[in-house]
């Protein structure tokens, strides 16, 4: 089966891409997710949370970091939270940290099954739900869908080659790719979303001139 890749554009003036949370404690990390993408496109699909996503979780992920986006903080406070035993809380405070004004090229392949691909691709052109950046209220401020974005190309190729999503465009850039070996991400779906069940996966980062393909194993 010939190789093809599913290229989505993410951009936006707020974007969360958290792996891990600490009670008021919520950060992101610098790309997005698998889970946060997964859970993009699960929305555009109309899948409800407890339908198994196990055709998507298959699917091999890359991200082309086009502009890294300013790590920023939104401080909130909540007023008379209730406590466990629904007595009346104090004022509660939480940290929620963003990418402001980042910009993601994101790749999607999978080698034995190229119409899930178009499926999705057909979905974000018109979304049956609201799609977000990785939190609620956190819009786009591009479409995510791509009408060029379904290529006959193998995931590197696929993303090296795409035109630059930002004007100037970078000198190089950053590429995440999943991988055999590498750094763990625990942001893999082990089951519906309804179950909050995360595997490991690893991926590479690796930083290529423009054009450039990167390499690294899959």
């Amino acid at each position: 089966m010939k190789p093809m890749t599913l290229l989505l554009r993410l951009a936006g003036p707020m974007q969360a891409w958290g792996t891990s949370a600490r009670f008021d404690y919520r950060w992101t990390d610098r790309e997005p997710s698998k889970s946060g993408v997964l859970g993009l496109i699960s929305a555009a699909l109309g899948c409800q949370r407890a339908e198994p996503i196990d055709d998507l979780a298959g699917l091999r992920m890359g991200v082309r970091v086009d502009r890294e986006g300013t790590l920023s903080v939104d401080y909130q406070t909540a007023l008379d939270v209730l406590k466990a035993d629904r007595t009346p809380g104090e004022t509660v405070q939480s940290r929620r940290y963003y990418l402001a004004d980042a910009v993601f090229l994101v790749g999607l392949a999978r080698a034995d099954d190229n119409a899930v691909l178009a499926e999705i691709h057909a979905a974000l052109r018109n979304p049956r739900w609201t799609l977000f950046l990785g939190r609620k209220g956190y819009l786009p401020s591009a479409p995510i869908y791509l009408p060029d974005g379904l290529r006959d190309l193998p995931l590197e190729e696929a993303l090296a080659r795409y035109r630059p999503l930002t004007d100037p465009a970078p000198d190089m850039y950053r590429y995440i790719l999943e991988a055999r070996e590498g750094s763990l991400r625990m942001d893999q779906p082990g089951g519906p979303f309804s179950e909050r069940r995360f595997r490991a996966r690893y991926v590479r980062s690796v930083m290529v001139p423009r054009g450039e393909v990167p390499s690294v194993p899959e």
